[in-house]
């Protein structure tokens, strides 16, 4: 990748720039949850990659006039918009089985295939870095998963059939994709209502504390009535008993983690599959951000597609995610458009922290080259939706094909290159925040 020699001074400024850009709305309605955000992304390089996306696309901001392996077809598929390798992990799908595969689709997009890929390798420098792997070991990372996309891709484009490569879930995963979908499983809805609610007057309701927000009388009608708006977006096959969404109580909430600082949401215990009381479900009402990646796609027919950010989350979602959650919707608060969801008590991240081992990196990386090629694969002309109306798989397999060799040293190159670039934009960070140069804060 071919980055600008700017002094640190001058990139300080650039990113300052890009913040205000990314933030600085949120950031002045709610300083205190940025600083929160700001202190997780001092804590590594990684941390900090993982909350500038923003930084990221506007680095990228060129590949927008073209690059290698896109063309009209490649540069308008369904993307991620922010996968990196902390950004997997299980849920249970719409037919009740634990699967693991990419999570977290807050950024999704539509866009060049490269930019997840690339976002991918250079956190996987990143990681390899930080677990002092050499420059030998962190291309051979990078290697092995472009050759495990490149020949999912392929097997899916050349007629396999989807059900012919199955998931990974408990019967397919090996490794620390296998112990976490163990740990989802060893889970209980229960354990998660116990940790949020208690039961007073034979009834379910949320405990007080822990981070939650009493509602007044006016924000709780304001929120009922989003919640009202959100059961008119669910598929019918979600809403075969009406009972289920019986609501018992809602609580406010702020976000304060490193992709929610400062958006407001709202927690809704509803009645759930029966009328027993460990088998409620919470879900959470979460104002939507701004893709990162959509201020550098300025195709109107793109932008237009959605109704508000809200809806841009869950229709990628849908298309990107094979059975994915059924209570999945969106829904409007105060004319901002709202991501809804069920909060699940079987979800589990991928750790790294007690992933060393080179040779079990490299299958655990393998696996997540292979996840993203099939989500890269499911959404296109069979997702139901019109924005991408030609099979992806067959495009992007095309395009690849057309240079095999030079595909797994482009994204070695970036790795390398942008995985500098972020652990040196980590320390000019580092001295912006801790010497109150950060506007607003």
């Amino acid at each position: 990748m071919s980055v600008p020699q700017l002094s640190d001074e001058q990139r300080g400024e650039e990113i300052l720039a890009v913040f205000d850009t990314a933030f600085g709305r949120l950031l002045a309605a709610d300083p205190a949850a940025f600083r929160v955000k700001f202190r997780k992304m001092a804590a590594s390089a990684f941390a900090f990659y993982r909350g500038t996306a923003c930084l990221f696309y506007h680095d990228l901001d060129a590949e927008k006039r073209g690059g290698p392996y896109l063309d009209d077809r490649t540069s308008r598929v369904w993307i991620h918009g922010d996968l990196h390798a902390e950004n997997f992990g299980t849920y249970m799908d719409s037919n009740g089985r634990l699967v693991f595969n990419v999570n977290d689709f807050d950024e999704a997009y539509v866009g060049p295939f490269t930019w997840d890929l690339k976002r991918f390798a250079a956190s996987i420098a990143l990681i390899g870095y930080a677990k002092a792997l050499s420059d030998e070991q962190i291309t051979e990372l990078v290697t092995v998963y472009a050759a495990a996309y490149r020949e999912r891709v392929h097997a899916l484009a050349t007629g396999a059939k989807r059900d012919e490569v199955p998931p990974f879930t408990l019967d397919t995963a090996e490794g620390p994709l296998l112990d976490a979908l163990r740990d989802a499983r060893s889970l209980t809805r229960f354990g998660l209502l116990e940790s949020m609610s208690e039961i007073r007057d034979f009834e379910r309701r949320f405990a007080p504390g822990g981070g939650s927000i009493e509602l007044d009388a006016a924000t709780r009608y304001k929120v009922l009535a989003a919640f009202d708006g959100y059961l008119e977006t669910l598929p019918e096959s979600s809403l075969v008993r009406p009972e289920s969404y019986r609501v018992k109580d809602v609580v406010g909430r702020r976000g304060v983690g490193i992709g929610s600082a400062g958006l407001p949401s709202y927690n809704v215990l509803l009645e759930g599959a029966t009328d027993a009381l460990e088998n409620d479900v919470v879900i959470y009402i979460k104002q939507a951000q701004t893709p990162a990646v959509s201020r550098h796609i300025t195709d109107p027919a793109i932008r237009d597609y959605f109704q508000h950010e809200g809806h841009r989350t869950v229709i990628s979602q849908r298309a990107l995610q094979a059975h994915a959650d059924p209570w999945l919707g969106w829904t409007e608060l105060d004319g901002a458009g709202q991501l809804v969801a069920e909060i699940s008590p079987y979800a589990v991240d991928l750790d790294w922290g007690d992933i060393d081992d080179p040779e079990e990196i490299a299958t655990v990386v393998a696996d997540l080259g292979r996840a993203t090629a099939t989500m890269h694969a499911a959404a296109d002309d069979q997702s139901g939706e019109s924005l991408v109306p030609f099979s992806t798989e067959r495009a992007i397999d095309a395009a690849l094909a057309a240079d095999e060799e030079s595909f797994a040293p482009l994204l070695v190159d970036f790795a390398h290159s942008y995985g500098a670039r972020a652990r040196g934009d980590h320390q000019i960070f580092l001295d912006l925040f801790r010497n109150g140069r950060i506007p607003g804060l």
